[in-house]
């Protein structure tokens, strides 16, 4: 018998969102996720189930049945001939890696935090950068789903074909990920180099810098013409570092947070601050290297607000431009650095963000000094309708204000995706209050 626990308050990582299920659970196999669902059906409450709790939205709250997948964290297979892996839905990317690092392997490519479990990094369609490289979801070769009825399902490229299509990204909603299966490579190394460049140009020689690097990003700084470029790209160098305590935590940590907390009382500030930091911290030139989940990743510091939004990749320049002359316009609408710019190849899941193009990610970020919010809604307003206009989609894993009627022009399979979803489960079950902003 399954053992819940009542009063356990979630929070996410940000603590930008939370939320008190009536029951807490963390089931070790099948068979006891099996029950929860029977109870839930019985009682007719909801089911939500929890990883690494990193969306900064209310993707993963419920206030009926929480399910914690940590205890479901185990490497089934690892089939170094076809170099594939199969692992339980909860594992953590920062357990995998060591298990990856033991067989020769590899993920391809890995978003920025590896605190998350492998179910929720491709159900919020997480991604990184790299114009020949998709979605994490693209990675997954197999996978099983325990419907709301109990139901066991395989999905892969030859078994419940649509539906495989459809539960790559599957926001929660379609049923309970168990196990999944990722195409890796052999391992490899990477270098990252970064170096100080402006706005006008990236933005002019976008597609030379996409084609000498294969996962090129930059970091624009608000309230400037600053940029970081960020190559990163195949190496046989020895690992190096050029981390540094006192840059990277004292000045680009403690002091940054610090001169945040400030500017909340004079905003203007923080035009300063955008300035100051990139003088300091990224006008000069930076090498170092290391196996690629160790480039790939970094340590997410700062307690934040984000959105992140995908739009066609021809689009870059246009919405960056526009954004740039927007704060310009408005001197007393502020932006936290940066505005990270990334790149993703297009794909045929159904709700992926690169659904049939390929794409810009452009997420704006604004910082909650000592856990204090910075008023950010102008800012936010202005991005979202920029985006809107360049035919963007929001990150799911991300706060955004879109609704039904928004997602039914953003993607032309979304009701697809809904019918799917409708039929796996008629009642609701897997449903929350963000979800319903989406299919209702």
């Amino acid at each position: 018998m399954v053992h819940g626990y009542k009063g356990v308050k979630f929070q996410n990582w940000a603590r930008t969102y939370g939320c008190s299920p009536e029951m807490y659970y963390q089931p070790t196999s099948t068979e006891e996720i099996r029950e929860v669902l029977a109870l839930a059906r019985q009682q007719n409450k909801r089911v939500k189930v929890v990883g690494g709790g990193h969306s900064p939205s209310d993707i993963a709250c419920t206030d009926g049945f929480m399910i914690h997948m940590g205890k479901m964290n185990r490497v089934l297979q690892v089939d170094t001939e076809k170099k594939q892996v199969t692992v339980e839905a909860g594992i953590l990317l920062t357990e995998l890696h060591p298990q990856l690092d033991k067989h020769g392997l590899a993920l391809s490519n890995l978003g920025a935090v590896s605190d998350v479990t492998v179910g929720g990094v491709i159900g919020s369609g997480t991604h990184n950068t790299g114009i020949k490289h998709g979605i994490l979801a693209t990675q997954v070769v197999a996978l099983t789903l325990l419907t709301a009825d109990g139901t066991l399902l395989e999905c892969s490229g030859s078994s419940h074909v649509e539906l495989f299509q459809a539960a790559r990204v599957h926001l929660g909603c379609l049923g309970i990920i168990l196990t999944v299966t990722l195409q890796c490579v052999p391992q490899f190394h990477l270098q990252e180099t970064s170096f100080p460049s402006t706005l006008k140009e990236v933005l002019d020689n976008l597609d030379s810098h996409l084609k000498k690097s294969e996962y090129f990003r930059f970091l624009w700084f608000p309230h400037s013409d600053n940029v970081s470029v960020i190559y990163q790209d195949h190496t046989n160098k020895a690992p190096s570092s050029s981390a540094s305590w006192f840059w990277d935590y004292a000045i680009g940590f403690y002091l940054l947070e610090f001169l945040l907390w400030v500017s909340t009382f004079l905003p203007s500030l923080v035009h300063w601050i955008n300035r100051f930091f990139f003088w300091l911290l990224f006008n000069q030139k930076r090498e170092h290297s290391h196996l690629s989940h160790r480039i790939f990743t970094y340590e997410c510091r700062f307690k934040q607000h984000v959105q992140d939004w995908a739009i066609p990749r021809e689009k870059t320049k246009e919405a960056l431009l526009e954004l740039k002359a927007m704060l310009e316009a408005h001197p007393k609408v502020v932006a936290h650095f940066p505005v990270e710019v990334r790149f993703a190849r297009a794909d045929d899941i159904l709700l992926s963000p690169c659904f049939q193009r390929d794409s810009c990610y452009m997420n704006i970020i604004m910082y909650r000094p000592y856990g204090k919010d910075v008023p950010r809604l102008d800012y936010w307003m202005a991005y979202e309708t920029i985006m809107k206009k360049v035919g963007g989609r929001p990150h799911w894993a991300k706060a955004h204000n879109c609704s039904r009627k928004d997602f039914e022009k953003m993607y032309p399979s979304f009701l697809k995706f809904c019918a799917i979803r409708e039929k796996l489960d008629p009642s609701g079950m897997f449903l929350n209050t963000y979800l319903e902003k989406v299919f209702y």
